[in-house]
């Protein structure tokens, strides 16, 4: 069997990229800015790598990008404040709190108070209820979360028809597990969610023919896993001393999978291309 195609994460999110920058300068010709602004409490350095990152983004799609940089021990009450701010800016139609706040805070309340229509990662409780509501894929909400949007471009980009597909997804998290199996159930593909407590993982993971792996293990999904040609997006990111590697054991189950995300290079780099495009989506429907 040959070896599986290899998703390029890079490649297809610089093609959605300079699609929305083309919708940024439509919107500026109409005297729209879309503007983010990122959160970043305290001087946390892979924070502050990722917070670059997204601020580097915006600036090549034309968007702009205001950073608000808290002091590492803000009080909850004056970073809600700060954050009602953003929500009655007018020039603000994004607002990205970065995670993990320091632990003197509270996250969930802090995330609450992220007005809804400005919640482009999409872990309001408002929108991640709509996620939940949604039966067909034009009943989702304006704001899907980043990192399962991006998963789901991806098995786009092979030509994969989701419909009818049998799909499991391995982790269950708020941030990626479960809004990923909500958006393949939107697709009307049948999904199975695994995790911790599954028994016999592998036998469940053999039948799909769409598996997404978003557990935290390194290497976790081997070869035998995995159903001769499916599609395999792999979520993880590791950090092992010979450098970042997946939850997928990438050098077998390539030998095996019909197409599969490399790490790093595969699922991170739409991360950031969603963000944006749920920015861009938010001036629209603020504007209109």
């Amino acid at each position: 069997m040959p070896e599986a195609q290899i998703i390029d994460g890079k490649k297809v999110a610089e093609q959605l990229r300079q699609e929305l920058a083309e919708e940024v300068a439509a919107l500026m010709k109409q005297g729209i800015t879309p503007g983010l602004a990122t959160v970043l409490v305290g001087e946390d350095p892979a924070s502050q790598v990722y917070v670059r990152m997204k601020e580097k983004a915006c600036a090549k799609v034309g968007l702009m990008s205001r950073g608000v940089r808290p002091p590492v021990d803000v009080p909850q009450k004056e970073l809600i404040a700060r954050i009602e701010e953003l929500n009655r800016d007018p020039a603000i139609h994004g607002i990205l709190v970065q995670l993990p706040l320091p632990k003197h805070l509270d996250t969930p309340e802090v995330l609450q108070h992220v007005s809804p229509d400005k919640d482009v990662d999409g872990f309001h409780p408002v929108n991640l209820g709509k996620l939940l509501s949604a039966k067909y894929w034009d009943e989702l909400p304006t704001f899907i979360p980043c990192t399962p949007a991006g998963a789901i471009k991806l098995i786009d980009s092979t030509g994969t028809q989701i419909e009818g597909k049998r799909a499991v997804v391995v982790g269950r998290s708020l941030i990626v597990g479960k809004p990923v199996a909500m958006l393949l159930l939107a697709r009307q593909a049948t999904v199975t969610i695994c995790h911790s407590r599954t028994r016999d993982l592998g036998a469940v993971t053999r039948e799909a023919d769409i598996l997404v792996a978003a557990v935290g293990v390194p290497r976790l999904i081997e070869a035998e896993m995995v159903k001769p040609g499916a599609v395999v997006i792999d979520v993880g990111v590791n950090r092992l001393e010979e450098g970042l590697v997946g939850d997928v054991d990438f050098d077998q189950v390539i030998q095996v999978a019909g197409h599969v995300t490399p790490v790093p290079g595969g699922v991170g780099p739409m991360t950031i291309t969603m963000l944006l495009a749920n920015t861009v989506r938010s001036a629209k429907a603020q504007a209109s």
